[in-house]
């Protein structure tokens, strides 16, 4: 059997919680390649000593089929890195062009293109044009991106299982470990659904986008403000994928305290479906450079995993069991991720591998 694809379109995004973070909405008119305009939307997700990380979305009044950005940054901003986008920056001067599979947006579609981490001001550049067209009316938002021309269908009974991918950036932003996951699931003939109220496309084209990565989110935090509860209640899965604390731990968060939050979750979850069956990944290193302002961080996240084992016995049931993935073990930052925090493609494909060995013992 082949996996069956529903795509999910949001019904509401949280407003970005992270260290700090910012977003800016930008109105396009006279497309080119998208004629009653569109958004861009500019999200600082998360910052640090000098450092921040920024995702970009388009949402297309019509439909486009390839995009190039340009704007202009303040002056003393500088992207060190970039994922998903054929980019290049002269002075405060920034270009962006799709990479051909992420190049379509459908409309009425908000779709996150890209993300990069840069240093200097977080403040929002200037002059955007989207396929050589000047944004303007840019507006402060109070709620992310929806899609207003589309409404989730309810599901007819007996067929996919649906998997939630929940996290932070190493899930959503772009967290394409999920594409490699999904390709697993898809040959070794699973009915699967990745559900969630984001959707970030990933290769192989055609895997399932939908997903509850969330880039800056703390679990903590997210719990607290009853976003995690949200998201289940739009979209309950059958199988929670969880890898979501990194940025707890990166801001010393006790381990106490964000078990404390992943107990809510299963609560929470059960509450809502009694059979779900939980994943929850003991966390990938952190070896972030030392600029990044968090030397502790590589030991954080040890002493933080090396509780989760005893948390997942304690919380377990015959009904709903809670099953410990390691990613940790045979994880090598200098190898699989670009910044000693984010993975690359060589740390999305361990991730999707360890995912998948312990799905396909749930769903065989």
């Amino acid at each position: 059997m082949r996996n069956t694809r529903k795509r999910r379109l949001a019904l509401a995004t949280a407003a970005v919680a992270a260290l700090s973070a910012g977003a800016l909405t930008i109105a396009t008119a006279n497309q080119a390649q998208a004629e009653d305009g569109c958004e861009v939307d500019y999200t600082i997700v998360s910052s640090w000593g000098g450092g921040f990380q920024a995702n970009v979305s388009i949402t297309a009044a019509e439909p486009i089929n390839g995009w190039d950005l340009t704007w202009d940054f303040p002056a003393g901003t500088q992207v060190s890195s970039a994922w998903n986008v054929d980019w290049h920056q002269t002075g405060t001067g920034f270009t962006g062009s799709d990479v051909g599979w992420n190049g379509a947006i459908a409309s009425g579609q908000t779709r996150e293109v890209f993300g990069f981490i840069g240093s200097g001001s977080t403040a929002a550049p200037q002059s955007i044009t989207l396929n050589g067209d000047l944004c303007d009316g840019q507006v402060d938002p109070t709620t992310g991106p929806t899609d207003p021309t589309e409404t989730p269908t309810e599901e007819p009974p007996g067929e996919a299982v649906k998997i939630m991918p929940l996290g932070d950036s190493i899930t959503g932003s772009p967290g394409c470990w999920r594409g490699n996951l999904w390709d697993l699931l898809d040959k070794a003939g699973h009915e699967v659904d990745f559900v969630g109220s984001l959707s970030q496309a990933c290769n192989p084209a055609g895997s399932d986008p939908d997903h509850e990565g969330h880039g800056g989110y703390q679990v903590t935090q997210s719990v607290a403000n009853g976003n995690v509860r949200m998201w289940l209640e739009q979209n309950t899965p059958d199988v929670l994928m969880m890898h979501f604390a990194t940025n707890d731990v990166w801001s010393a968060i006790p381990p106490s305290q964000i078990l404390a939050a992943y107990t809510q979750i299963v609560a929470d979850l059960r509450e809502l479906n009694p059979d779900a069956v939980i994943l929850v990944a003991q966390i990938i290193p952190l070896h972030p450079d030392a600029s990044f302002g968090c030397t502790d961080c590589p030991q954080r996240a040890i002493d933080f995993n090396a509780t989760i084992p005893a948390w997942a016995a304690g919380q377990t049931t015959a009904e709903s069991p809670v099953i410990v993935v390691d990613q940790w073990t045979g994880f090598d930052p200098a190898v699989d991720t670009y910044d000693g925090v984010h993975p690359d493609e060589d740390g999305y494909v361990k991730l999707a591998a360890n995912w998948f060995e312990a799905l396909d013992q749930v769903l065989s």
